[in-house]
C-alpha cells in the first residue's frame, strides 16, 4: 500500500489542506451569518450559490485547463479561493458573500477536477482501489477536521477567517512544487439527460430528490443548529456527526444492496431518513444528546443515498458509459443542491428552524414512494450481474472527474467498443 500511495503522497497531503479549509468555511460563514443577524432566506441563498458555482465549474474549469496547464490553474483557482476566504472576513455583508461564494463553488470545482485528474494518471488497475479509497478517506478526514475547527474559534472575530486562507495557501504548495508530469487534459462535461432518464429513472429522479435534502441540511444545518440555541462546538459536532454516520453506514448498505434489490434498500433508507427528519420537525427535542443522535441517524440515512442510487444506475450501464453516467448523476444531484436551500432559507424563516427537516423529509418520502414503485415496474439485475457498491464519501466535494478514478472505471472500454457487461441490449434493461 505505501508503494501505492508514495508518487501521489504529496498531491493527497495537499488535498487534505484543501478539504479543511473546505470544511472550515462551508461551516463558518452559516454561523458568523446567523451571529450577525441575516435572514435565513440570505443563508440559504449562500449555499444556492455555491452549489451553482460549482456545477458551473464542472462545465467550464475544463476549459481554463486547457488553456493555461493544471499548474497554473491550480494555482489561480486556490489564490481565488484563498482571496475569497479573507474577503468573507473583512466583508461582512450578505449580498458580498452570496456572491463570493458563487466564486468559491466555481474555484473549488477546478481545483477538485485537477487533484482527482491527477491522481488519476497516477493509477492503473493495480492500485486503483487503493487510491480511490484514500483519497476518500483524505476528503472525509478533511471536511470533518475542517468544520471541528470551529470549536477552536470566536466566530465573531476574523482569526478563523485567516486559518481558512492559510489552508488554502499551504494547500497550493505540493503540488506547484511538484516536478511531476502534468496530467493530461481535462475532458468536458456532458450531460445526456435523456439516456440519463432512459438508463435508470429511480437514479434519475433520486439524484435531484437526494440533491435537495442534502443541499438544505448541509448549507442550512448549521443555521438550524445555531437557532436551536447550540453552542459553536456544538453545531460542528452535529455537522460532523451527519458526515461520519453516513460514510460509516456505506459498507454494511452497500453489502445489503448487492444482494437485494438496490431500490428497497434505497426506499427503506429514504423512509428512515424522512421518518428521523419528522421526528426533529414535530417534536423538536431540546436535550442536546438526543438532538445529536436523531441528526447522526439522519445523516447515516441521508448520505447514504447518493451512492446506493448511482450503484443502481450503473448496475445498467455498459462499462464505456460508467464515468458519463457518474458524472452526469452528479450534476442533477448539483441541480437538486441548487433547489434545496432556496427552498429552505424561506420555509425556516417562515417556520422555524426545525421546518428544514420538513424540506427534507418531504424529498425523502418522495424517494421511497418511486423507489417502491420503480421496483413494481421491471425486476432487479441479478446478483452476480450487478457492479460492486463502491463508498463514495462526502459527495458534495466530488466532481465528474473523480469517477475516473473509481474501481468501476478501470474495466471500462473505450466508448464504442465495448457491449454491454451483461450481454443484453439497453432496451431489454432499461426501464
Amino acid at each position: 500500500m505505501r508503494r501505492n500511495l508514495l508518487p501521489v503522497f504529496s498531491l493527497l497531503v495537499g488535498t487534505l489542506f484543501l478539504f479543511f479549509g473546505n470544511g472550515l468555511h462551508s461551516l463558518l460563514l452559516p454561523l458568523r451569518g446567523t451571529a450577525e443577524g441575516y435572514s435565513t432566506t440570505t443563508l440559504g441563498l449562500l449555499g444556492t450559490s455555491w452549489s451553482t458555482g460549482f456545477v458551473a465549474g464542472c462545465f467550464l474549469a475544463p476549459i481554463v485547463v486547457r488553456r493555461i496547464g493544471h499548474v497554473r490553474a491550480f494555482s489561480g483557482f486556490l489564490s481565488l479561493t484563498a482571496i475569497i476566504a479573507l474577503l468573507t472576513g473583512i466583508l461582512i455583508e450578505p449580498t458580498a458573500w452570496i456572491a463570493l461564494r458563487a466564486l468559491t463553488g466555481f474555484a473549488s470545482a477546478g481545483t477538485s477536477m485537477i487533484i482527482e485528474s491527477w491522481l488519476n494518471e497516477r493509477v492503473d488497475n493495480k492500485n486503483r482501489g487503493v487510491i480511490f479509497s484514500t483519497y476518500i478517506m483524505i476528503t472525509l478526514a478533511g471536511v470533518v477536521g475542517g468544520q471541528m475547527m470551529v470549536a477552536s474559534g470566536d466566530i465573531h472575530t476574523t482569526v478563523l477567517f485567516m486559518i481558512v486562507g492559510i489552508l488554502y495557501c499551504v494547500a497550493m504548495l505540493p503540488t506547484t512544487l511538484s516536478t511531476a508530469a502534468s496530467p493530461q487534459p481535462l475532458k468536458s462535461v456532458r450531460l445526456d439527460v435523456i439516456a440519463l432518464y432512459r438508463n435508470s429513472p429511480i437514479a434519475f429522479v433520486g439524484m435531484v430528490l437526494i440533491g435537495i435534502a442534502n443541499g438544505a441540511f448541509g448549507t442550512l444545518g448549521a443555521v438550524f443548529g445555531a437557532k436551536a440555541n447550540l453552542s459553536s462546538g456544538h453545531v460542528a459536532l452535529m455537522m460532523s456527526l451527519a458526515i461520519a454516520a453516513g460514510a460509516l453506514i456505506q459498507i454494511p448498505t452497500g453489502r445489503l444492496s448487492d444482494r437485494m434489490d438496490r431500490r428497497l434498500v434505497l426506499a427503506t433508507l429514504a423512509g428512515i431518513g424522512a421518518l428521523s427528519g419528522w421526528v426533529l420537525a414535530l417534536f423538536q427535542p431540546s436535550n442536546v444528546m438526543v438532538l445529536l443522535a436523531i441528526v447522526s441517524l439522519y445523516g447515516a440515512s441521508a448520505n447514504a443515498l447518493y451512492p446506493l442510487a448511482a450503484a443502481h444506475a450503473n448496475d445498467h450501464a455498459s462499462p464505456e458509459n460508467y464515468v458519463k453516467v457518474s458524472g452526469g448523476l452528479l450534476l442533477l444531484y448539483g441541480l437538486g443542491t441548487v433547489i434545496g436551500p432556496t427552498l429552505g432559507g424561506p420555509v425556516m424563516a417562515a417556520f422555524g428552524p426545525y421546518a428544514l427537516f420538513a424540506i427534507t423529509s418531504l424529498a425523502h418520502v418522495a424517494i421511497t414512494i418511486y423507489a417502491v414503485f420503480r421496483s413494481r415496474m421491471r425486476a432487479p439485475v441479478p446478483t452476480a450481474d450487478r457492479d460492486a457498491y463502491i463508498p463514495l464519501g462526502h459527495i458534495t466535494v466530488k466532481t465528474p472527474e473523480s469517477f475516473n478514478l473509481s474501481p468501476l472505471a478501470g474495466g471500462s472500454t473505450e466508448e464504442g467498443q465495448g457491449g454491454d457487461r451483461h450481454g443484453k441490449g439497453k432496451e431489454e434493461k432499461a426501464a
